[in-house]
């Protein structure tokens, strides 16, 4: 599998990653090795978690699918053959986070908590992309790139990005994190994280982590010329709009097993003009021969300011879809039809 660098850190990827936020709740303990198992033999070395997994996120679950990969990484002995990126909760009223049930924060006291659990979980001594999960301060919404601006309530007590940095900046000193990344950021954030790196304030953020798919192209206006000039590439979540792409869910279906089925999570991408949106993309797919999953995960790989599209599934089939896409070569025409219908539908679902 091909790689692509990860910022300026001088470490390379696969530029498909593996996205675990299933394992602990859709996917078992064995289901989970087996995807990991799958992964590594088709050349995938990038594994995204978070501490906040599985989802939907409950207090007893929470950690299960760090805990899952540990105990992977354990069996199989190939720490040194992934590269693990992991993330801190911004600030939640999730009080069962932290073990004196405070409010989490991006200070260095929970981001020190956080990542000594992380470890501990994880079964290593180093954590390679330490990501913010979501920024402490209110956004416009969340992923922070919405289609039409909403001014946010701002917090008398924000953590300023200046201190988060700074608390950042420790575990690297210590080596407990090799890098730091962001994750559903705007690009003011962005930029103000550089701007405070470039001050010495901290290590350089080297990724960042937002949603992005066929309907929803909203990194693309502001945030793909930061991630070019910046060296800040984007990994990709939610390639799959949550299953919609994959055509599965058409005319209301509700598959036995889904996470439409099982939690209906998924109202992010069941907004006015998603449905017609979906049907021409999984057409535009079924066009080019190409299995709808397949077509979505390979329009991701083709974009310039794109590091790694993270990827995601229940069933090794579901897995197979997804990893296709690394042999897809992507074409004009293909991107000019893509680009036909995202001019008409635009991006329903931010």
């Amino acid at each position: 599998m091909r790689k692509r660098p990860l910022g300026r850190t001088g470490l390379h990827v696969s530029r498909i990653c593996l996205g675990t936020m299933t394992f602990g709740e859709q996917n078992s303990e064995t289901e989970a090795h087996a995807q990991l198992d799958h992964a590594i033999e088709r050349g995938v070395d990038f594994l995204d978690t978070a501490e906040l997994y599985p989802i939907p996120p409950k207090a007893e679950t929470q950690g299960g699918t760090e805990r899952f990969i540990g105990s992977w990484l354990k069996a199989s002995g190939h720490r040194n053959r992934v590269t693990i990126a992991t993330k801190v909760i911004g600030r939640s009223d999730s009080r069962w986070f932290r073990d004196d049930g405070g409010t989490p924060r991006l200070d260095l006291p929970n981001i020190t908590e956080a990542v000594e659990k992380s470890l501990r979980r994880l079964g290593t001594d180093r954590i390679d992309l330490y990501q913010i999960h979501w920024p402490d301060r209110p956004t416009a919404g969340f992923g922070s790139v919405p289609t039409r601006w909403k001014t946010p309530q701002a917090d008398p007590d924000e953590v300023p990005i200046a201190e988060t940095l700074a608390a950042l900046a420790t575990l690297v000193d210590s080596g407990k994190v090799r890098a730091i990344g962001l994750s559903n950021e705007s690009a003011w954030g962005t930029m103000r994280f550089l701007a405070e790196s470039d001050r010495g304030t901290g290590p350089r953020v080297q990724s960042i982590q937002n949603a992005y798919n066929l309907l929803n192209r909203t990194f693309e206006p502001a945030l793909a010329e930061v991630a070019l000039r910046e060296d800040v590439g984007l990994l990709a979540y939610s390639p799959l709009a949550q299953g919609y792409l994959t055509g599965k869910y058409a005319g209301g279906a509700r598959p036995e097993g889904s996470r439409k089925a099982l939690f209906d999570r998924l109202q992010r991408y069941e907004k006015r003009g998603t449905a017609e949106a979906v049907d021409e993309y999984v057409a535009l797919a079924r066009r080019f021969d190409l299995a709808p999953a397949t077509f979505a995960n390979a329009f991701v790989l083709a974009q310039p300011f794109v590091t790694a599209t993270i990827i995601g599934a229940t069933t090794l089939a579901q897995l197979d879809a997804c990893l296709a896409a690394e042999d897809v070569i992507w074409t004009d025409e293909m991107q000019a039809a893509v680009d036909e219908v995202h001019q008409r539908r635009g991006n329903p679902a931010p």
